[in-house]
């Protein structure tokens, strides 16, 4: 399915742990992470344990240091935990909501949405069901700032979910082979 192998220190040094699935504590198996080499898939890091915190993605390849990823758009130094993606071939659907408890106006994606202020006319995203495909959803338009994973399945309040703070600006599907 999917390999990650998170290094101690920078350029690939130091202990290393070998993920091939979810893991909610990395912090067991290295006491910090400076560099990853992702062989095959794509994972979510997250910046504390059990899944929680920022989140960036990451697809096949080397990372080098924790600040290059830094100037990659992560917007955060230390990676407690990950998430696999699983692979995904089918087609992709989303329905976005202006309000918690899928209130206020609905929208249904199958693509990429780079603004949802600039397609939709849409302030605010509080919502989303997540009928097919994996999705990023990001606070900025033009896939920018901060993200957060959704897989299938009903999100009624971003608030709830500890997203309070963070507006729903833009989403793109997770179309790589992972």
């Amino acid at each position: 399915m999917g390999k990650v192998i998170f290094y101690e220190d920078r350029n690939f040094q130091g202990r290393s742990y070998d993920c091939m699935s979810d893991c909610s504590d990395i912090s067991s198996y290295l006491s910090r992470v400076g560099s990853i080499r992702v062989e095959s898939g794509c994972f979510m890091v997250y910046e504390r344990n059990s899944y929680m915190g920022k989140q960036f993605f990451l697809r096949r390849g080397e990372y080098h240091d924790m600040q290059r990823m830094m100037s990659m758009g992560m917007m955060f130094d230390t990676i407690r935990s990950c998430r696999m993606i699983p692979p995904y071939r089918g087609s992709f659907r989303m329905r976005i909501y202006e309000r918690d408890n899928f209130g206020g106006q609905m929208y249904e994606l199958m693509d990429d949405c780079d603004s949802i202020i600039e397609r939709y006319r849409m302030s605010d995203c509080q919502s989303c069901h997540v009928m097919d495909g994996h999705w990023l959803m990001y606070e900025q338009p033009q896939y920018r700032g901060r993200m957060v994973y959704f897989r299938p399945g009903e999100y009624r309040s971003f608030r709830d979910m500890g997203y309070s703070n963070m507006r729903f600006m833009s989403m793109r599907r997770i179309t790589d082979m992972c």
